[in-house]
């Protein structure tokens, strides 16, 4: 397979010299491509080294495993190069073969995937990621174009943490991964009476209060159920199927429609803070973090 990265202004801030390699805005599989840097290597399950630069933005406190997994070699060795030079660890693997060998012998903190693979797809990849006990647990981020909706609801429902469509800015991918490696952070155990925070929203899920910014917001027993579920998921896309059984049971049947009416009814008391509720469709629903996060 012939692809490349997809960006008119990738040859005029790169240079081959590893030391002046200036990060690009966009990148895709579908035009021809630049050169790599040097200094990088995309070898399967192969650890990447030798890349020094200025960080932008600031590293993790600590540094953080991510196997990249990427079947174009200009593309791999790119991503990989920008995330080493913000502080992380990074092994790859160029097909979808190996991908589960290399992430039981790794043990990375993060899995960046792109769906487009030969032989085993990345929907396949992403299945057997989340149903082996050896990897199940390890967040997952694809990788995806435009066309695959399709995919992208299949590995969201999977498992999968998050998606990112192509084409991407490097900054963008930067900061999504920082997310989902936040949310994959172990929560301590609720020591402050049950509260549950995202951003400005608190939840005492003692006293069944909620507030935004410090003020109640009134919500109706289901509504409140919803938006815990959202909030404790951390991120992770919760189905609509997942948000009845949390809200409502099991063994109560409940359409689709009535769980967008009870979305639609918190996102109008959030009033500008709506934004925390983030549909992702042809899925469910999660929650997001900021307002400034990408779609």
């Amino acid at each position: 397979m012939t692809r490349g990265l997809c960006n008119n202004e990738i040859d005029n801030k790169m240079t081959p010299l590893p030391t002046q390699l200036a990060e690009p805005n966009r990148m895709s599989k579908t035009n021809e491509g630049h050169r790599s840097p040097s200094g990088t290597s995309g070898s399967s399950g192969r650890t990447i080294t030798g890349v020094s630069s200025s960080v932008t933005p600031a590293a993790p406190r600590k540094q953080k495993k991510i196997l990249v997994v990427d079947d174009e070699q200009d593309l791999l060795d790119l991503i990989s190069y920008n995330l080493q030079r913000n502080g992380y660890d990074v092994v790859s693997a160029n097909s979808g073969t190996d991908v589960l060998e290399t992430a039981a012998r790794e043990e990375p903190d993060l899995i960046l995937l792109d769906l487009m693979l030969p032989g085993v797809d990345g929907t396949e990849v992403a299945r057997r990621l989340k149903t082996d006990s050896r990897t199940a647990q390890v967040p997952l981020i694809m990788l995806t174009a435009k066309g695959e909706e399709t995919d992208v609801v299949v590995g969201l429902t999977l498992g999968a943490d998050d998606y990112i469509t192509k084409p991407f800015s490097m900054k963008i991918l930067l900061a999504r991964i920082a997310v989902v490696l936040r949310r994959a952070e172990p929560q301590p155990s609720p020591s402050d009476g049950g509260m549950v925070r995202a951003g400005p929203l608190s939840i005492d899920t003692n006293k069944h209060e909620v507030s935004l910014n410090g003020e109640p917001v009134k919500l109706t027993l289901t509504e409140f159920k919803l938006l815990t579920a959202l909030v404790s998921a951390r991120g992770r896309v919760l189905t609509r199927d997942q948000l009845m059984d949390k809200a409502m049971g099991t063994d109560v049947f409940v359409t689709d429609h009535a769980i967008d009416v009870h979305v639609t009814a918190i996102r109008k008391k959030l009033g500008d803070a709506s934004w925390l509720v983030r549909t992702v469709r042809g899925v469910g629903y999660r929650l997001q973090e900021s307002p400034g996060e990408e779609e």
